[in-house]
């Protein structure tokens, strides 16, 4: 089992950044794949970004490419979102999720652990 837990979430006027934080507990990481979601109020969950166990990195285009980074601390079996350029339109609770497998996934669904959630609110 592998539990996770976010935070760094608030509220951020538009154009602000944001460093999400994902700490793991029961398990390293190392050895998952790791994903950033969002929901925002009446929408499906929606795939910000992943890292895979090798350190490539995937990001929605559509929504975040060129603002959001995401990383991965091993050692402190920790993964980072940061948040660059912030919007109105990335308020949303954001999640992170962890896959037993070398490779990340967009599917929601294809994770095997998800965190409780921390909320972003970015103000216009």
């Amino acid at each position: 089992q592998v539990q996770l837990v976010e935070s760094g979430g608030g509220l951020v006027q538009a154009g602000g950044s944001l460093r999400l934080s994902c700490s793991a507990s029961g398990r390293t990481i190392s050895n998952y794949a790791m994903g950033w979601f969002r929901q925002a109020p009446g929408k499906e969950r929606e795939f910000v970004g992943c890292i895979s166990v090798s350190g490539v990195t995937i990001n929605n285009r559509d929504s975040v490419q060129g603002r959001f980074t995401i990383s991965r601390d091993n050692a402190k079996n920790t993964v980072y979102l940061q948040m660059n350029s912030l919007k109105p339109e990335d308020t949303a609770i954001y999640y992170c999720a962890a896959r037993s497998s070398l490779y990340c996934t967009r599917r929601p669904d294809d994770n095997d652990y998800w965190g409780q959630g921390t909320q972003v609110t970015v103000s216009s």
